[in-house]
């Protein structure tokens, strides 16, 4: 029953996230063709500030879905996860207001000081900046009623909700800008009306999940029950600076080089290959609570069959993926956008930024084995030489050589990581487990790439959209086959299928 409820949750996930992916990638053109590159260089802007925004998490987020899991498993009493909900919630809020403030504060500046603003409106810009204040203050909100929800495993819900917002972000905006104005206020405006909507929802949800206490039973406003947490927590915020900084570090420093129009494009691109990440987010979601319920159960077992299996499942659907995005960088953004000269200029950057994305699907992985473990020292470790080394590279390489060389950076950094730190991290904390996990992708990936090599050199794209579409799926579907009967998994499942349907 558990095994079927976590396949109902990651493929609940997995459709919202698909959902998500497809509808925001393929409404792009239609932002660009409406509202201009410069206009939606600033959304892009405002992408960038929501990641940034995560800097301010100290690893509260994934605690709280952490200690949710573990009060879930019997290891947490109601009263103690009420009074750390409520210091957490304390803590949300304080963050909210500061950070959200200082964005508004300073609109003025990063109007006239950092973006290189070419036709747009300076008052318009103003205005905008000072909805994404409040925007990104609400949204960072709705990561610690995420986190209580997640770690309650109610994933199916939470994915409706994401179907739900994602259609109310992307297509029902222009829905209003039709109505109100193809312009960079009414975007804004429509955004802020979602996230006060999301706020709410993910708000009161929240608070139905959680346990009733006894009668004589006092929460309090003490931050006592984070103490006990801030280790792990404090960890898992340096983790997550480094990772924030490495995914934002390069759109940061390049949204202060390059005009807002040139960005725009550049944001594209990027956001393209976000996709990658997008479609690998959902497996992260379900299976951690998973496998920090289970450890607390003391089911170590099931903690490794779950790892290596969705291991698996990651590099069928998403290294696949990214390995045929960046084969097929150029034809994808023709069939995309119509624009020859955007797909000739923002094809590098896409193929360097997808596999780097891919790989970083695979490097992710002894994170949530240490998550789940409950200790996250050697994690902290790689984190703190990554970013001791590689962000002064990518900050170099980002002025220097603007998008293409951060897009190398970006995928060298994860390449090294994968082949050097993580093996070591799977010898000290899962001896053994090492050659059993790389085998896990190492045939479907040398599958794939010669796969996606020959057929994209074979086949010669038709200068008609449609019918380059009709290509680039085939050569996708066909290396979906190739990476799935390439996986020990995949081949055993069919053969217990096959062996059932004899019998």
């Amino acid at each position: 029953m558990k095994m079927n409820s976590l396949r109902l949750n990651i493929l609940a996930s997995y459709a919202s996230q698909i959902y998500l992916v497809v509808i925001s990638i393929a409404i792009l053109p239609l932002y660009m063709k409406y509202m201009g590159a410069e206009a939606y260089g600033l959304v892009g802007f405002f992408a960038m500030l929501q990641g940034l925004f995560n800097l301010l998490d100290f690893g509260l987020t994934p605690t709280i879905s952490r200690q949710t899991a573990q009060y879930n498993a019997g290891v947490e009493t109601a009263l103690g996860f009420r009074q750390l909900f409520r210091s957490l919630s304390l803590i949300f809020s304080i963050i909210a207001l500061v950070g959200g403030g200082l964005l508004f504060y300073f609109d003025g500046y990063i109007a006239t000081h950092w973006l290189k603003l070419e036709s747009l409106n300076i008052v318009d810009v103003l205005f905008c900046l000072q909805v994404m204040a409040i925007c990104v203050a609400l949204r960072w909100m709705t990561g610690l009623y995420r986190g209580v929800v997640s770690g309650f495993e109610k994933i199916v819900w939470l994915s409706g909700v994401n179907v739900a917002i994602a259609t109310l972000r992307f297509p029902s905006v222009l829905l209003y800008m039709y109505f109100f104005g193809f312009n960079i206020k009414s975007f804004f405006i429509f955004q802020l009306i979602v996230a006060i909507l999301e706020f709410f929802i993910l708000a009161i949800y929240t608070f139905l999940l959680l346990p009733k206490l006894k009668k004589r039973e006092v929460i309090g406003w003490s931050l006592q029950p984070v103490k006990s947490l801030l280790s792990f927590a404090l960890t898992i915020a340096f983790t997550s600076a480094v990772w924030v900084l490495l995914t934002q570090l390069d759109k940061f420093i390049l949204s202060g080089i390059l005009p807002l129009s040139e960005y725009g494009y550049f944001t594209l691109a990027v956001l393209v290959a976000g996709g990658i990440l997008q479609i690998s987010a959902p497996i992260s979601s379900a299976i951690m609570p998973r496998m920090a319920r289970l450890h607390g159960e003391l089911n170590f077992e099931g903690v490794r069959q779950i790892y290596l299996g969705s291991t698996q499942f990651i590099v069928v659907v998403v290294v696949t993926a990214g390995i045929v995005l960046a084969a097929l960088a150029k034809p994808v953004l023709y069939v995309w956008t119509g624009d020859v000269l955007l797909a000739e200029r923002a094809a590098p950057i896409l193929q360097l930024y997808s596999l780097g994305n891919a790989v970083l699907a695979l490097s992710a992985f002894p994170y949530y084995l240490q998550y789940a473990k409950g200790s996250l020292k050697y994690h902290f470790i790689g984190n703190l030489v990554s970013v001791a080394l590689l962000v002064p590279a990518i900050i170099w390489a980002a002025r220097t050589y603007g998008a293409i060389g951060a897009g190398w950076v970006w995928f060298l950094v994860q390449l090294i990581y994968l082949v050097i730190w993580v093996s070591y991290v799977h010898m000290k904390i899962e001896p053994g487990i090492n050659i059993k996990w790389y085998r896990a992708f190492i045939p479907s990936v040398i599958s794939v790439l010669i796969t996606v090599l020959l057929l994209s050199h074979i086949i010669i794209f038709s200068e008609q959209r449609f019918v380059a579409f009709l290509q680039i799926g085939s050569i996708s579907l066909i290396c979906l086959a190739v990476s799935a009967f390439s996986s020990d998994t995949v081949r055993s499942f069919i053969k217990s299928k096959f062996l059932k349907s004899r019998v």
